[in-house]
């Protein structure tokens, strides 16, 4: 029997390493299940999922050339509908209200119209960032010069 892609097989664990395991499958053949194909949650251990000689139910996910086999143990469990189907797609531009009417504010041959009321410039944030750090190095500057002593005067 060939083995081809898609199909699922029983098979004995002959091997476990901190990799995977090795899976022999019908006439001798052997693959390997990846650590990250073992199961849907996060395994730290090949030893706390599996144990030599245990029969498993595997999927072959690829063969090469040279004969290797890919196998997945969690890719051969049938899954009840509602948790292998997608998530849903949220719509990126519904979080962003901002982003929402990009298209509106450029003209039919891509320029920018006027800006609309309450946004600011690049030029008008970065003088009010400006002006803001200027107003608290200041403070920060005040603060800290009473307590060196102050203006440069030296206590004897």
């Amino acid at each position: 029997m060939a083995i081809e892609v898609g199909s699922k097989l029983q098979g004995k664990v002959t091997g476990i390493t901190n990799f995977g395991a090795f899976v022999e499958l019908s006439a001798g053949v052997t693959g390997l299940v990846h650590i990250s194909e073992i199961a849907d949650n996060y395994v730290r251990d090949v030893n706390d999922h599996l144990k030599l000689n245990d029969q498993v139910t595997v999927k072959v996910i690829h063969v090469e050339k040279d004969g290797k086999i890919g196998l997945s143990i969690r890719q051969a469990v049938d899954k009840p509908p509602s948790e292998s189907a997608e998530r849903p797609r949220r719509d990126r531009d519904a979080r962003r209200p901002d982003r929402a009417d990009r298209g509106s504010d450029r003209n039919e041959r891509g320029g920018r119209f006027a800006r609309p009321p309450g946004r600011m410039s690049f030029e008008e944030q970065m003088s009010r960032f400006l002006k803001d750090s200027e107003e608290r190095i200041s403070s920060l500057k005040k603060n800290t010069e009473g307590k060196r002593g102050g203006r440069g005067a030296r206590r004897v």
